[in-house]
Protein backbone atom coordinates (compact mmCIF):
# COMPACT_ATOMS: atom_id res chain seq x y z
CA UNK A 1 0.00 0.00 0.00
CA UNK A 2 1.37 3.54 -0.81
CA UNK A 3 1.57 6.45 1.25
CA UNK A 4 -1.00 9.16 0.55
CA UNK A 5 -0.06 12.47 -0.23
CA UNK A 6 0.15 15.12 -2.55
CA UNK A 7 1.59 13.13 -5.20
CA UNK A 8 -1.65 11.16 -4.91
CA UNK A 9 -3.81 13.95 -4.93
CA UNK A 10 -2.08 14.88 -8.52
CA UNK A 11 -2.43 11.80 -9.88
CA UNK A 12 -5.88 11.48 -9.02
CA UNK A 13 -6.39 14.81 -10.68
CA UNK A 14 -4.27 14.14 -13.56
CA UNK A 15 -6.36 10.73 -14.17
CA UNK A 16 -9.86 13.03 -14.01
CA UNK A 17 -8.69 15.66 -16.31
CA UNK A 18 -7.57 12.84 -18.73
CA UNK A 19 -10.84 10.73 -18.75
CA UNK A 20 -13.17 14.13 -18.97
CA UNK A 21 -11.03 16.20 -22.06
CA UNK A 22 -12.44 13.48 -24.82
CA UNK A 23 -15.99 15.07 -23.66
CA UNK A 24 -14.95 19.07 -23.44
CA UNK A 25 -17.23 19.42 -26.16
CA UNK A 26 -20.38 18.32 -24.82
CA UNK A 27 -23.06 20.55 -22.54
CA UNK A 28 -22.04 19.06 -19.36
CA UNK A 29 -24.91 20.50 -17.97
CA UNK A 30 -27.27 18.87 -20.01
CA UNK A 31 -26.04 15.43 -18.48
CA UNK A 32 -26.88 13.83 -15.44
CA UNK A 33 -23.48 12.51 -13.14
CA UNK A 34 -24.46 8.97 -12.32
CA UNK A 35 -25.99 8.12 -9.35
CA UNK A 36 -26.24 12.14 -9.07
CA UNK A 37 -29.11 14.70 -8.94
CA UNK A 38 -26.26 16.76 -10.26
CA UNK A 39 -25.14 17.34 -13.96
CA UNK A 40 -22.06 16.72 -15.03
CA UNK A 41 -20.76 20.83 -14.56
CA UNK A 42 -22.04 20.73 -11.10
CA UNK A 43 -20.81 17.57 -10.37
CA UNK A 44 -16.93 18.90 -11.54
CA UNK A 45 -17.60 22.31 -10.40
CA UNK A 46 -17.99 20.62 -6.85
CA UNK A 47 -14.77 18.42 -7.25
CA UNK A 48 -12.73 21.72 -7.64
CA UNK A 49 -14.50 23.78 -4.31
CA UNK A 50 -13.76 20.28 -2.46
CA UNK A 51 -10.65 20.29 -3.61
CA UNK A 52 -9.93 23.84 -2.23
CA UNK A 53 -11.98 23.58 0.76
CA UNK A 54 -9.85 20.90 1.95
CA UNK A 55 -6.89 22.66 0.90
CA UNK A 56 -8.33 26.10 3.02
CA UNK A 57 -8.84 24.30 6.24
CA UNK A 58 -5.55 22.47 6.45
CA UNK A 59 -3.51 25.30 5.32
CA UNK A 60 -5.64 27.65 7.88
CA UNK A 61 -5.87 25.22 10.31
CA UNK A 62 -9.65 25.93 10.52
CA UNK A 63 -11.23 24.25 13.86
CA UNK A 64 -14.61 24.91 14.10
CA UNK A 65 -16.05 24.80 10.83
CA UNK A 66 -14.79 25.19 7.31
CA UNK A 67 -12.94 28.16 6.12
CA UNK A 68 -15.60 30.80 5.03
CA UNK A 69 -15.31 31.16 1.21
CA UNK A 70 -16.75 29.18 -1.66
CA UNK A 71 -15.78 28.72 -5.10
CA UNK A 72 -17.24 30.35 -8.05
CA UNK A 73 -16.64 30.00 -11.52
CA UNK A 74 -15.77 33.39 -13.80
CA UNK A 75 -18.97 33.52 -16.44
CA UNK A 76 -18.31 32.17 -19.53
CA UNK A 77 -15.79 29.11 -18.33
CA UNK A 78 -15.92 26.57 -20.50
CA UNK A 79 -15.46 22.64 -19.91
CA UNK A 80 -11.93 23.31 -20.80
CA UNK A 81 -11.80 25.81 -18.31
CA UNK A 82 -13.16 24.20 -15.62
CA UNK A 83 -10.65 21.11 -16.36
CA UNK A 84 -8.27 23.83 -15.46
CA UNK A 85 -9.36 24.50 -12.33
CA UNK A 86 -9.81 21.40 -11.19
CA UNK A 87 -6.32 20.93 -11.78
CA UNK A 88 -5.46 24.06 -9.61
CA UNK A 89 -7.62 23.27 -6.78
CA UNK A 90 -5.96 19.77 -6.86
CA UNK A 91 -2.55 21.45 -7.09
CA UNK A 92 -3.23 23.82 -4.51
CA UNK A 93 -4.11 20.80 -2.10
CA UNK A 94 -1.13 18.65 -2.95
CA UNK A 95 0.99 21.80 -1.85
CA UNK A 96 -0.86 22.13 1.55
CA UNK A 97 -0.53 18.65 1.97
CA UNK A 98 3.14 18.67 1.43
CA UNK A 99 3.67 21.83 3.44
CA UNK A 100 1.43 20.69 6.59
CA UNK A 101 3.45 19.36 9.80
CA UNK A 102 2.98 15.89 10.00
CA UNK A 103 0.64 16.60 13.31
CA UNK A 104 -1.46 19.41 12.19
CA UNK A 105 -5.02 18.59 12.50
CA UNK A 106 -8.05 20.93 10.75
CA UNK A 107 -12.08 21.18 10.57
CA UNK A 108 -13.65 18.39 8.99
CA UNK A 109 -16.85 16.77 9.99
CA UNK A 110 -16.74 13.33 10.21
CA UNK A 111 -16.44 11.11 11.47
CA UNK A 112 -14.85 13.01 15.00
CA UNK A 113 -14.77 16.61 13.61
CA UNK A 114 -11.24 17.04 11.84
CA UNK A 115 -8.34 15.22 9.56
CA UNK A 116 -4.78 15.49 9.56
CA UNK A 117 -2.64 15.90 6.39
CA UNK A 118 -3.02 12.56 5.28
CA UNK A 119 -6.93 12.57 5.65
CA UNK A 120 -6.90 15.47 3.59
CA UNK A 121 -5.03 13.91 0.70
CA UNK A 122 -7.26 10.97 1.49
CA UNK A 123 -10.64 12.69 0.96
CA UNK A 124 -9.46 14.84 -2.02
CA UNK A 125 -8.34 11.90 -3.90
CA UNK A 126 -11.55 10.29 -2.61
CA UNK A 127 -13.82 13.25 -4.26
CA UNK A 128 -11.90 12.70 -7.59
CA UNK A 129 -12.06 9.29 -7.81
CA UNK A 130 -15.54 8.87 -7.11
CA UNK A 131 -16.63 11.77 -8.75
CA UNK A 132 -14.81 11.14 -12.12
CA UNK A 133 -16.81 7.98 -11.84
CA UNK A 134 -20.00 9.26 -11.94
CA UNK A 135 -19.26 11.94 -14.51
CA UNK A 136 -17.85 9.77 -16.89
CA UNK A 137 -20.81 7.28 -16.36
CA UNK A 138 -22.94 9.50 -17.29
CA UNK A 139 -21.06 10.89 -20.40
CA UNK A 140 -20.61 7.15 -21.53
CA UNK A 141 -16.59 7.26 -21.12
CA UNK A 142 -14.18 4.93 -19.98
CA UNK A 143 -12.69 5.33 -16.42
CA UNK A 144 -11.02 3.17 -13.79
CA UNK A 145 -7.96 4.73 -11.46
CA UNK A 146 -4.89 2.61 -10.88
CA UNK A 147 -5.09 -0.21 -8.57
CA UNK A 148 -2.92 1.10 -6.29
CA UNK A 149 -4.70 4.67 -5.73
CA UNK A 150 -7.85 2.60 -4.94
CA UNK A 151 -6.00 0.14 -2.93
CA UNK A 152 -3.87 2.95 -1.02
CA UNK A 153 -7.67 4.85 -0.86
CA UNK A 154 -9.21 2.22 0.93
CA UNK A 155 -6.42 1.33 3.75
CA UNK A 156 -6.36 5.07 4.72
CA UNK A 157 -9.62 5.99 4.63
CA UNK A 158 -12.42 3.37 4.76
CA UNK A 159 -10.54 1.04 7.62
CA UNK A 160 -13.59 -0.37 8.48
CA UNK A 161 -14.47 -1.66 5.08
CA UNK A 162 -12.89 -5.50 4.17
CA UNK A 163 -10.99 -5.46 0.98
CA UNK A 164 -12.39 -7.31 -1.84
CA UNK A 165 -11.01 -9.51 -4.74
CA UNK A 166 -10.43 -5.59 -6.96
CA UNK A 167 -9.68 -2.71 -5.05
CA UNK A 168 -11.51 -0.33 -7.72
CA UNK A 169 -14.14 -2.66 -7.52
CA UNK A 170 -14.53 -2.91 -3.35
CA UNK A 171 -14.22 0.93 -3.45
CA UNK A 172 -17.24 1.80 -5.85
CA UNK A 173 -19.64 -1.11 -3.56
CA UNK A 174 -18.63 0.81 -0.32
CA UNK A 175 -19.63 4.00 -1.54
CA UNK A 176 -23.28 2.67 -3.26
CA UNK A 177 -22.13 2.56 -6.85
CA UNK A 178 -21.27 -0.93 -7.78
CA UNK A 179 -22.04 -4.35 -6.65
CA UNK A 180 -20.01 -6.94 -4.93
CA UNK A 181 -20.38 -10.75 -4.69
CA UNK A 182 -21.53 -11.89 -1.53
CA UNK A 183 -22.06 -8.51 0.06
CA UNK A 184 -24.93 -6.94 0.07
CA UNK A 185 -25.51 -3.44 -1.47
CA UNK A 186 -24.62 -0.36 0.60
CA UNK A 187 -27.24 2.53 0.92
CA UNK A 188 -25.33 4.46 3.25
CA UNK A 189 -21.74 5.25 4.06
CA UNK A 190 -19.05 7.46 5.43
CA UNK A 191 -15.55 7.33 5.17
CA UNK A 192 -13.55 7.40 8.25
CA UNK A 193 -10.55 9.35 9.27
CA UNK A 194 -8.61 8.19 12.44
CA UNK A 195 -9.66 8.95 16.11
CA UNK A 196 -6.84 11.15 18.24
CA UNK A 197 -7.07 11.15 21.57
CA UNK A 198 -5.13 14.03 24.15
CA UNK A 199 -3.28 13.21 26.87
CA UNK A 200 -1.69 15.45 29.35
CA UNK A 201 2.03 15.23 27.26
CA UNK A 202 0.96 13.10 24.29
CA UNK A 203 -1.03 12.46 22.25
CA UNK A 204 -2.94 9.03 20.82
CA UNK A 205 -2.94 9.18 17.48
CA UNK A 206 -4.85 6.21 15.68
CA UNK A 207 -3.33 4.14 13.34
CA UNK A 208 -4.51 3.26 10.12
CA UNK A 209 -4.85 -0.06 8.32
CA UNK A 210 -2.39 1.84 5.93
CA UNK A 211 0.25 2.50 8.35
CA UNK A 212 -0.20 -0.89 10.66
CA UNK A 213 0.28 -2.62 7.42
CA UNK A 214 3.98 -0.72 6.92
CA UNK A 215 4.87 -0.93 10.74
CA UNK A 216 3.86 -5.04 10.32
CA UNK A 217 6.12 -5.22 7.66
CA UNK A 218 9.65 -3.42 9.79
CA UNK A 219 8.46 -0.06 8.69
CA UNK A 220 7.67 3.27 10.34
CA UNK A 221 3.98 3.75 9.64
CA UNK A 222 4.81 7.10 8.76
CA UNK A 223 5.69 8.14 12.23
CA UNK A 224 9.14 9.39 13.35
CA UNK A 225 10.01 7.41 16.22
CA UNK A 226 12.44 8.12 18.96
CA UNK A 227 15.48 6.03 19.25
CA UNK A 228 14.78 1.79 19.38
CA UNK A 229 11.10 2.64 18.39
CA UNK A 230 9.06 0.88 17.34
CA UNK A 231 8.88 -1.59 20.39
CA UNK A 232 8.16 -4.91 19.10
CA UNK A 233 4.81 -5.21 20.96
CA UNK A 234 3.58 -2.64 18.71
CA UNK A 235 4.31 -4.17 15.50
CA UNK A 236 2.80 -7.18 16.98
CA UNK A 237 -0.64 -5.43 17.61
CA UNK A 238 -0.76 -3.93 14.07
CA UNK A 239 -0.15 -7.49 13.10
CA UNK A 240 -3.51 -8.07 14.78
CA UNK A 241 -5.00 -4.73 13.09
CA UNK A 242 -4.17 -6.30 9.78
CA UNK A 243 -5.53 -9.70 10.56
CA UNK A 244 -9.16 -7.60 11.31
CA UNK A 245 -8.97 -5.20 8.96
CA UNK A 246 -8.55 -8.33 6.00
CA UNK A 247 -11.44 -10.06 7.74
CA UNK A 248 -14.00 -7.15 7.99
CA UNK A 249 -14.20 -7.06 11.94
CA UNK A 250 -12.13 -4.55 12.41
CA UNK A 251 -13.50 -0.63 14.40
CA UNK A 252 -10.86 1.58 13.66
CA UNK A 253 -11.93 3.33 17.49
CA UNK A 254 -11.30 0.24 19.28
CA UNK A 255 -7.72 0.16 17.30
CA UNK A 256 -4.14 0.72 17.74
CA UNK A 257 -2.83 4.17 18.50
CA UNK A 258 0.98 5.97 18.31
CA UNK A 259 1.85 8.06 20.99
CA UNK A 260 3.02 11.11 19.78
CA UNK A 261 4.60 14.11 21.75
CA UNK A 262 3.24 17.08 20.17
CA UNK A 263 6.37 19.38 21.78
CA UNK A 264 8.34 17.84 18.89
CA UNK A 265 6.22 15.45 16.77
CA UNK A 266 8.49 12.16 18.44
CA UNK A 267 6.78 8.73 18.66
CA UNK A 268 7.78 6.84 21.94
CA UNK A 269 4.87 4.33 22.11
CA UNK A 270 2.35 2.05 21.20
CA UNK A 271 -1.17 1.30 23.02
CA UNK A 272 -4.36 -0.14 21.84
CA UNK A 273 -7.21 -2.50 22.27
CA UNK A 274 -7.30 -6.18 22.27
CA UNK A 275 -10.26 -6.72 19.99
CA UNK A 276 -13.78 -4.88 20.51
CA UNK A 277 -16.07 -5.36 23.55
CA UNK A 278 -17.21 -8.19 23.95
CA UNK A 279 -20.64 -9.73 25.65
CA UNK A 280 -20.43 -8.39 28.98
CA UNK A 281 -19.19 -5.11 27.92
CA UNK A 282 -15.01 -6.28 28.47
CA UNK A 283 -12.60 -4.97 26.70
CA UNK A 284 -8.66 -5.47 27.30
CA UNK A 285 -5.94 -2.88 26.54
CA UNK A 286 -2.46 -3.61 25.96
CA UNK A 287 0.54 -0.51 25.75
CA UNK A 288 4.37 -0.34 25.64
CA UNK A 289 6.97 1.96 25.07
CA UNK A 290 10.27 2.04 23.34
CA UNK A 291 13.05 1.56 26.14
CA UNK A 292 14.80 5.00 26.35
CA UNK A 293 11.22 6.54 26.75
CA UNK A 294 10.28 4.34 30.12
CA UNK A 295 10.13 5.96 33.25
CA UNK A 296 8.22 9.53 32.20
CA UNK A 297 4.91 8.46 33.17
CA UNK A 298 3.93 8.80 29.11
CA UNK A 299 2.14 4.87 29.64
CA UNK A 300 0.29 6.02 32.53
CA UNK A 301 -1.14 9.08 30.58
CA UNK A 302 -2.27 7.47 27.86
CA UNK A 303 -3.70 4.68 29.81
CA UNK A 304 -5.84 6.85 31.56
CA UNK A 305 -7.06 8.50 28.75
CA UNK A 306 -7.65 5.34 26.65
CA UNK A 307 -9.35 3.77 29.27
CA UNK A 308 -11.44 6.94 30.22
CA UNK A 309 -12.70 7.14 26.08
CA UNK A 310 -13.84 3.57 26.34
CA UNK A 311 -15.45 3.65 29.65
CA UNK A 312 -17.27 6.92 28.41
CA UNK A 313 -18.98 4.53 25.70
CA UNK A 314 -22.38 3.10 26.12
CA UNK A 315 -21.41 -0.76 24.79
CA UNK A 316 -18.10 -0.72 27.88
CA UNK A 317 -18.72 -1.46 31.13
CA UNK A 318 -15.03 -2.44 32.05
CA UNK A 319 -11.62 -2.10 30.67
CA UNK A 320 -8.83 -4.90 31.92
CA UNK A 321 -5.37 -5.12 31.65
CA UNK A 322 -3.15 -8.82 31.79
CA UNK A 323 -0.06 -7.85 33.07
CA UNK A 324 2.99 -10.47 33.86
CA UNK A 325 3.72 -11.51 37.43
CA UNK A 326 7.33 -10.06 37.15
CA UNK A 327 6.34 -6.88 35.48
CA UNK A 328 6.28 -4.55 38.20
CA UNK A 329 6.74 -1.06 35.99
CA UNK A 330 3.41 -2.08 34.25
CA UNK A 331 1.76 -2.78 37.16
CA UNK A 332 2.92 0.24 38.70
CA UNK A 333 1.49 2.09 35.13
CA UNK A 334 -1.73 0.45 35.71
CA UNK A 335 -1.99 1.47 39.34
CA UNK A 336 -1.32 4.92 39.12
CA UNK A 337 -3.49 4.90 35.58
CA UNK A 338 -6.58 4.48 38.58
CA UNK A 339 -6.75 0.17 37.75
CA UNK A 340 -7.30 -1.84 41.23
CA UNK A 341 -5.54 -5.58 41.14
CA UNK A 342 -8.61 -8.12 40.48
CA UNK A 343 -10.09 -10.06 43.28
CA UNK A 344 -9.51 -13.72 43.40
CA UNK A 345 -12.68 -14.58 42.46
CA UNK A 346 -12.33 -12.26 39.21
CA UNK A 347 -8.68 -14.06 38.52
CA UNK A 348 -10.04 -17.55 38.40
CA UNK A 349 -13.65 -16.80 36.54
CA UNK A 350 -10.54 -14.74 33.79
CA UNK A 351 -8.58 -18.32 34.21
CA UNK A 352 -11.54 -20.79 33.93
CA UNK A 353 -14.18 -18.61 31.44
CA UNK A 354 -11.88 -16.18 29.24
CA UNK A 355 -8.60 -18.53 29.16
CA UNK A 356 -6.14 -16.01 30.68
CA UNK A 357 -2.75 -17.16 30.87
CA UNK A 358 -1.74 -18.12 34.44
CA UNK A 359 1.48 -16.15 34.53
CA UNK A 360 -0.76 -13.12 34.27
CA UNK A 361 -2.31 -10.91 36.93
CA UNK A 362 -5.30 -9.09 35.88
CA UNK A 363 -6.11 -5.47 36.45
CA UNK A 364 -9.81 -3.63 35.74
CA UNK A 365 -11.40 -0.32 35.89
CA UNK A 366 -14.69 -0.22 36.02
CA UNK A 367 -17.26 3.13 34.90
Amino acid sequence: MRAMGGEQVEEAVAGCVAALRPAVDRDWSEVTAAGLKWSCHETAVHVADDLIAYAGNLVGRAQDDYVPFELKLDDGTDNSGLLHVIETTGALLAAAVRTAPPGVRAFHPYPFGNADRVGFAAMGVAEVLLHTHDMTQGLGLAYEPSADLAESLLAWLFPHVQPGPAPWPTLLWATGRGELPGRAPVTEWRWRNNLVLPAERVTLTGIRPAAADDLRLGGTGGFDWVEGGPYEGTRQACSYLMKAYEAGVHRPEFGVFALVRPEDGRTVGGIGFHGVPDEEGRVEIGYDLVEGARGNGYATEALRALAGWALAREEVDLVFLTIEHDNAPSQGVALRAGFTRATVEEERIAHDEHDMDAGLRLYVLRG
